[in-house]
């Protein structure tokens, strides 16, 4: 909305032939000032068109059709509906709203199904001024060829510096079509070091399965698409390598952005045996109790790996699980996002995503700029690996309790 300058304060009497002038002239400047908008140019002589209505009867129209074609500079109407789109969700004060034209929502759609080009690695928040560093790297991906190692702090993508950017968007900017070039700039043992990897098509890989000593097993879970709840659950009941008894899991989540609500459930359902999981408040309607989708592996011992990565879906897994004392939980202080957002198809195929409603953990926590505080705290400016190796401790000794441990 245009706001008016202020006028002056009371200036003096004029003489009865100049007061017709003096009310011209104040006319002028009131509709100057509503004309320039606070700006520092000049506008025409000519007085503000007559209105018309807009042929559908919307402002939005009519004002975008006037832009097109007086603005001094020409912009296609798609750029001024995003615009609008836009400025309506900075309105709404969600931090998590978003607009995706058709093609960018296929993207995302494309991500959440797993099904995605990219380089191999899981990234996290990890070192004291909040860099995104590289949480661990998939086996046989362009980045682990390359040689990029877990805990190398990503400084540069492409030629742009990422000071400020955060995991997502530096994920976002790592991602792209197949066989695409990227190159990544990190920092290991304060020197710079610079990988030109190519894309590859991802799929299923958000979930991945690692056997460790002791008949262990970790699996690492880089987001929650969908299907990563069915495989996580795979890992769980599938033997050990030596077909004793599984010695413990190792929950991998660090990283983790979240994804699926419904995966979230899914996962943290294969390690319980039943009840909630999850309550979740839509916006106008009673809270929701998400309960375990299919009774679980309640007795192998479980250690959960956070960090200032995990987040949303993540946090949900990390809650419940802790909530119903069923797991330890290790690394630094997870993000603290409990809200829940729905994409919107528009008519054009582009999307908007709104934040729908919150949830809270089954001990009723709200993590919301909170986030889950671990049971054992592992500085976040350490390496990954001092973090697994903790994990790994205590899930021996976690063994080391059960009859016949």
């Amino acid at each position: 909305m245009f706001r008016t300058v202020p006028l002056p304060g009371r200036r003096p009497r004029r003489p009865p032939e100049g007061r017709r002038a003096g009310r011209l002239l104040r006319g002028t400047a009131i509709a100057a000032a509503i004309l320039c908008a606070y700006g520092a140019g000049v506008v025409t002589g000519s007085g503000p068109r007559r209105p018309t209505a807009a042929a559908d009867g919307s402002v939005l129209n009519e004002a975008a059709a006037r832009i097109g074609r007086h603005a001094a500079a020409p912009v296609e109407r798609g750029e001024l509906d995003r615009a609008a789109v836009e400025g309506m969700l900075s309105a709404l004060g969600d931090r998590w709203a978003r607009y995706y034209s058709a093609r960018e929502y296929d993207d995302v759609d494309g991500r959440l199904n797993g099904h995605y080009s990219g380089v191999g690695l899981w990234l996290g928040s990890g070192d004291r001024e909040g860099r995104v560093i590289v949480a661990s790297v998939q086996p046989g991906t362009a980045a682990a060829r390359a040689g990029v190692r877990a805990g190398d702090i990503i400084t540069g993508v492409g030629e742009s510096p990422v000071d400020g950017w955060g995991v997502k968007r530096v994920a976002g900017a790592l991602r792209g079509r197949p066989e695409e070039p990227v190159a990544l700039t990190v920092e290991r043992d304060r020197r710079t070091k610079r990988f030109h990897l190519v894309r590859t098509p991802v799929s299923g890989g958000d979930v991945t399965v690692t056997d460790l000593a002791d008949d262990a097993r970790m699996i690492r879970v880089g987001a929650f698409t969908r299907g990563a709840g069915r495989r996580v659950r795979a890992a769980v009941t599938g033997q050990s390598p030596s077909g004793r008894p599984r010695g413990g899991v190792l929950l991998d989540l660090r990283g983790n952005p979240g994804g699926l609500l419904d995966e979230a459930v899914r996962t943290a359902s294969a390690f319980l045996p039943g009840g909630p999981v999850v309550t979740y408040r839509p916006r106008g309607e009673p809270a929701q109790n998400r309960m375990v989708t299919e009774p679980g592996d309640a007795k192998t011992p479980l250690v959960v790996l956070v960090d200032a990565g995990t987040a949303s879906a993540a946090e949900v897994v990390a809650g419940s699980l802790r909530d119903r004392d069923r797991a330890v939980i290790i690394g630094s202080r997870t993000y603290g996002k409990a809200s829940v957002q729905e994409p919107i198809t528009l008519a054009d195929g582009s999307v908007i995503e709104l934040t729908v409603g919150r949830y809270r953990t089954p001990g009723s926590r709200n993590l919301d700029g909170v986030g889950i505080e671990p049971d054992v705290a592992v500085s976040a400016d350490r390496p990954p690996e001092v973090a697994e190796r903790r994990a790994r401790t205590v899930l021996r000794g976690l063994h080391a309790t059960l009859p016949g441990g």
